[in-house]
């Protein structure tokens, strides 16, 4: 396979994560249902990318996930989008370029973090497997604990007020999503890298360059 040939196969795959990203965001196939909660299922093609096509691409879907909760949260807001968008408050006083960081930076490291975890595993435990599922699972709470734990460095006060919290309670809360929401939404997503992934990883690396 030459060079150029493998280039633009490599951008096909990469665009082709992303729309699936795009798609996720913007309709109801992003949240699966598990009981009262709704688990995430957006960050899952950000790990899968990350760990099949490299970490590179990894944090542009990274990125990409990030640029769609930007958009999400700017044209339809709800009381706390203020920490995903730096365009919308809750006063009218003007956001905060602080939410850039919450909004980018977990789902980028989400597209990097993913390829290293599997390959370390791979090399202990040589199961596709397990290693794809403790990847997915941990890419996954990646992005809860940032997201989570950002929030509360950087928006604490004010997310605890938007949600009716006092102050003692604010990281309880915190930590309360991530139990919650969190690991429902690492199982999925460990269970989908898995099984997905084991698929893919056949059909897309028999034409990927070695790295």
């Amino acid at each position: 396979m030459n060079q150029a040939s493998a280039k633009t196969q490599n951008m096909v795959k990469l665009a082709l994560f992303a729309g699936i990203i795009v798609v996720l965001s913007m309709t109801p196939l992003g949240y699966i249902p598990l009981g009262v909660i709704k688990a995430t299922t957006i960050h899952i093609p950000v790990i899968l990318g990350s760990i099949l096509l490299g970490w590179k691409a990894g944090a542009v879907l990274g990125g990409i996930f990030g640029l769609t909760s930007l958009v999400v949260n700017t044209i339809t807001p709800s009381l706390t989008s203020f920490v995903f968008t730096p365009f919308y408050s809750l006063d009218g006083s003007g956001g905060s370029l602080w939410s850039l960081v919450v909004c980018f930076v977990p789902r980028i490291l989400v597209g990097i973090l993913p390829y290293f975890i599997y390959r370390g595993i791979q090399k202990l435990h040589g199961s596709d497997i397990v290693s794809l599922g403790i990847a997915g699972f941990l890419g996954s709470m990646t992005n809860t604990l940032l997201v989570m734990n950002l929030i509360y460095l950087l928006f604490g006060e004010r997310w605890g007020a938007a949600k009716q919290i006092s102050s003692d309670l604010i990281y309880k809360t915190i930590l309360g999503v991530i139990a919650a929401n969190g690991i429902p939404e690492a199982i999925v997503a460990a269970v989908i890298t898995a099984a997905v992934g084991k698929v893919l990883i056949k059909v897309l690396r028999m034409s990927s360059p070695r790295r």
